[in-house]
């Protein structure tokens, strides 16, 4: 029986490192690296993640980590941020096995594959207790509490040989700054929810960074999910900027038109996830 995989949109938040950040050898293996006249883009990660889709059964976590990277050069600094594909295959199957109801999740990857996994994953577990993703994802949206870490005018929109390219990126102190100045402002307005949860668990995974990383949020795929005249319209980060701002002001009012101005822009998003 021929099956068929319905490939979601994602959107990616990247920490890229100094060299100085990485101990050696693995320093050294970046620096050889980043050398290097062609290093691999988003685009050649995407096409080897969708690869391993496949198969069936699929495999849904690499049998070897990746050596590749997204390497960025900055005012004459190199930084590198690892793919690490095989860590972060085995934090998304754990995601999607508690999203998923049963039925579907077998039928997308029988419990064999996923128990194997686990069991792969506790091993490595056991000899890697620090290890932690430089890149997170999110399928078919942006959250908002990434929104939080940038201001609109470290917005990118361009259009290259790979197609349409939506992201910001900021030095890791300003995006700290942003997630501290935020938290204050939800928790006075709100007290508890789970944007301040979700903004909680972003700002205690970029502390285990080195202070002078880039952070990055690339719309990824998501760039195929909204039409091109309201990708370029789009402003999202000025829009929870402002909701926050007001929230300081203790204009809830203010604040209620830029969250629905942000809510409205991602329902047309949704709607093609439906019609998956």
């Amino acid at each position: 029986m021929a099956s068929s995989v319905v490939v979601p949109y994602a959107a990616y938040l990247r920490v890229y490192e100094p060299l100085a950040a990485f101990p050696e050898p693995e320093r050294s293996h970046w620096a050889e690296y980043a050398r290097r006249e062609h290093t691999p883009s988003a685009q050649d990660e995407l096409r080897r993640s969708l690869a391993n889709l496949l198969p069936v059964p699929p495999v849904p976590v690499p049998v070897h980590e990746s050596d590749d990277a997204f390497v960025a050069s900055v005012d004459g600094v190199t930084y590198v941020c690892p793919w690490r594909t095989r860590l972060r295959g085995w934090l998304a199957l754990e995601e999607i096995s508690q999203r998923l109801p049963g039925p579907l999740l077998d039928a997308a990857l029988p419990p064999v594959v996923r128990r194997q996994a686990v069991a792969d994953f506790e091993r490595w577990s056991e000899r890697n207790p620090d290890a932690r993703p430089w890149i997170r994802s999110a399928t078919w949206h942006v959250p908002v509490r990434w929104f939080v870490l940038f201001a609109d005018a470290e917005r990118e929109y361009t259009k290259g040989e790979d197609g349409l390219v939506l992201r910001y990126r900021t030095p890791m102190v300003e995006a700290r700054r942003r997630v501290a100045r935020g938290l204050k402002a939800l928790k006075e307005a709100l007290e508890e929810g789970p944007l301040i949860d979700g903004l909680v668990d972003v700002g205690r995974w970029l502390e285990e960074f080195h202070p002078r990383s880039l952070v990055e949020l690339d719309y990824g795929g998501l760039v195929h999910a909204l039409p091109e005249g309201e990708l370029a319209d789009d402003h999202s980060a000025a829009d929870v900027a402002e909701g926050l701002a007001a929230l300081r002001a203790g204009d809830g009012a203010r604040a209620g038109v830029a969250y629905e101005r942000l809510t409205d822009r991602w329902s047309s998003v949704r709607d093609r996830q439906r019609s998956s």
